[in-house]
């Protein structure tokens, strides 16, 4: 059980800032033991207070995913022995299946784990209580400042150490890839670190949504209102956009917002569009997204692009030549994802076929990501689904709102913008369709791929041909 236990921590070191697991986790012990559950020892009641009210749920959450329900207790004091099953006289030592699976040696088999039904608690549940977790990664010593992003790295470290005037609230814009997520979490690494703030709440909009819609359906609204408008302290929302035409979820957000700045709490956002240029958004929430500081990040320069791959290259710990980055730089400048995808291609590349990295090599794995961008465009985006769908051109253009046709449309207007440097009210106009209507759609089809159902596959086959150059 011992090594159950340690495998449990080690899945959780993984997911949660090095900090908060030296400080919260770690301390913890393994005290005792039985079928229905394991009992933790703890240094003081209030260790216990905050392990139960942050990371309670992320313990159960892990012994849920390998198919366990566990009964998790506490107990103040010292680290023990761990108190199991007493031998049995007599008998043999034997190997015995810990509860995740696991052989390990041991002295009795006399009292084995039974593995229990899989419980009826909703997977989202976990992850609503504790929110999404920080990325490791995502603070600001990790971030590249250039000219691009000077402004809106200032305004978040600014926000992050308590320094802007008036309201704490930063809503950081720009196209997907650029570093929007990076600065955003960065606030929260930095309160949690530097301890600003320990209810640090990190959600996209679509998380925020489907809780409150999860609260209401199983009657626990009061308790999310408590949540994020009593407990909140620091809360980063991403993706805000997604919140178009959810005139519910709008409202309670914008009382949230009420309470949270009556109480002077910080605010972050994010989003690829202006607040006032989200469609269906109602001029309640219009209004406290506008009220703070909003700041751009754009396509980074060359010479950021250059940085960012001598940064990233230091991180993977290979040598890549000075000719191979400035290439990379040259070649690939829509984003930083993009950036970063061809550096992994050609070290991955290098590494695979036991070659050395030159501008050869780069250029194997840069021309396919290059040829295949220029070439992509809203119209053979069309081609390529109406083939897939079995479709006219004239069919997905047109009004009809047949599910046969409808469905296509959003299929074609989600890979438009995944593919494509096109603003989306462009891509809406392209399939003569108002602004709102692209939005949704691409909304629509971002959440049924998580199904990972016939769709998914559909997109992951679409998707493959687009980025071989297969038209």
């Amino acid at each position: 059980m011992e090594l159950s236990w340690e495998k449990v921590k080690f899945q959780i070191k993984k997911s949660i800032p090095d900090h908060s697991y030296r400080m919260w986790i770690d301390p913890l012990a393994l005290l005792g033991y039985d079928a229905t559950g394991i009992t933790l020892s703890t240094p003081n009641d209030f260790f216990i207070k905050r392990i139960k009210e942050n990371y309670l749920d992320i313990f159960k959450h892990e012994f849920l995913n390998l198919g366990h329900s566990v009964n998790i207790e506490f107990q103040t004091c010292g680290k023990k022995e761990v108190k199991g099953p007493k031998k049995k006289k007599n008998q043999k030592k034997a190997q015995q299946k810990d509860m995740f699976g696991s052989s390990y040696p041991t002295r009795t088999v006399r009292s084995q784990w039974k593995k229990p039904e899989q419980a009826t608690l909703p997977g989202l549940d976990a992850s609503f209580n504790g929110g999404r977790m920080l990325k490791k990664g995502y603070t600001f010593d990790d971030f590249v400042v250039g000219d691009n992003s000077n402004f809106a790295y200032s305004a978040s470290l600014s926000l992050a150490q308590g320094k802007t005037n008036g309201a704490g609230i930063l809503y950081l814009l720009g196209k997907t890839g650029l570093g929007k997520s990076h600065l955003s979490q960065a606030v929260g690494h930095h309160m949690i670190a530097n301890n600003r703030s320990n209810r640090v709440y990190y959600v996209t909009a679509e998380d925020f949504t489907n809780e409150m819609i999860f609260s209401l359906r199983n009657h626990t609204i009061d308790r999310f209102k408590e949540k994020y408008r009593r407990k909140c302290e620091v809360l980063i929302l991403e993706d805000i956009h997604f919140l178009s035409g959810k005139i519910a979820t709008q409202k309670e957000l914008a009382i949230t917002l009420d309470y949270l700045l009556d109480a002077d709490k910080k605010i972050i956002f994010s989003g690829c569009e202006l607040p006032d240029e989200i469609p269906k958004l109602n001029d309640q929430l219009k209004s406290r997204l506008s009220m703070g500081l909003v700041t751009e990040i754009e396509a980074p320069d060359y010479k950021t692009r250059l940085r960012i791959l001598r940064k990233k290259t230091n991180a993977l710990g290979c040598k890549v030549p000075v000719m191979v980055n400035e290439y990379i730089a040259q070649e690939l400048c829509d984003d930083v994802r993009q950036l970063e995808s061809g550096l992994f291609g050609v070290v991955a590349k290098g590494q695979i076929m036991n070659r050395n990295i030159d501008i050869e090599l780069a250029k194997s794995v840069l021309d396919n990501i290059t040829k295949n961008r220029k070439r992509i465009n809203i119209d053979l985006i069309k081609q390529l689904v109406c083939n897939e769908f079995s479709i006219s051109e004239k069919d997905i253009m047109s009004k009809s709102r047949k599910r046969v046709i409808v469905k296509p449309r959003q299929v074609a207007m989600f890979l438009a913008k995944k593919y494509t440097d096109q603003p989306i009210k462009k891509i809406g106009s392209s399939f003569k369709k108002y602004h709102a209507t692209a939005i949704y759609s691409v909304n629509a089809i971002e959440k049924e791929i998580k199904q990972k159902g016939v769709l998914f596959e559909q997109i992951n086959y679409i998707s493959k041909k687009i980025e071989a150059g297969k038209f």
